[in-house]
């Protein structure tokens, strides 16, 4: 299957020990094979239109932002809906947002439906609420996580049954 969409995301390694379980049960994206992670953009381009001038712009982004540390710090909720671990600082993935948004007007993080784009790491979204409860209150228990961030990766996939995606790129930071 062709990928449909694109996404610039920073993968999370050192939380999939505390998070993929959970992630497992209740975050379709993991089973798509999207690791954990903070979402840059998503969507990104269309992965038909991800050329090398493209390729170029994003090594520049990512370059222009220095690599740094962060601790996932606390358990947070959009509504009851959606379950996520809140980065600390924040500022360093807004900058890359941001940054991706100004080279880039046509990605729209999440197709502009947000005023302001908070960087997070999704638990669960879309179950029971008692079970995300479940999750949160087992995740908190092993906060803070600490993470060093390097890079931005580049992947596609699409959104259907069966679905999966895939790296395209991975662009260190500066």
């Amino acid at each position: 299957m062709e990928p449909s969409r694109s996404a610039l995301i920073v993968a999370v390694a050192e939380a999939e020990p505390v998070v993929a379980a959970h992630r497992d049960r209740l975050d379709l994206a993991a089973s798509w094979g999207v690791p954990a992670h903070i979402t840059i953009c998503y969507p990104f381009l269309p992965p038909a239109a991800v050329d090398e001038r493209v390729l170029a712009g994003l090594r520049r982004v990512a370059a222009a932002v220095p690599a740094f540390f962060c601790k996932l710090t606390e358990v947070s909720w959009f509504g009851q809906r959606v379950v996520w671990l809140a980065p600390d600082p924040a500022e360093p993935f807004r900058a890359l947002t941001a940054a991706v948004v100004a080279r880039f007007p046509a990605a729209r993080p999440y197709e502009g439906r947000h005023d302001e784009v908070v960087p997070h790491l999704t638990i669960g979204h879309d179950h029971p609420p008692a079970d995300l409860r479940a999750a949160a209150d087992a995740v908190g228990q092993q906060l803070p996580i600490h993470a060093r961030v390097a890079s931005m990766r580049l992947a596609a996939g699409g959104t259907g049954p069966g679905a999966s995606w895939s790296t395209l790129a991975e662009f260190p930071l500066g």
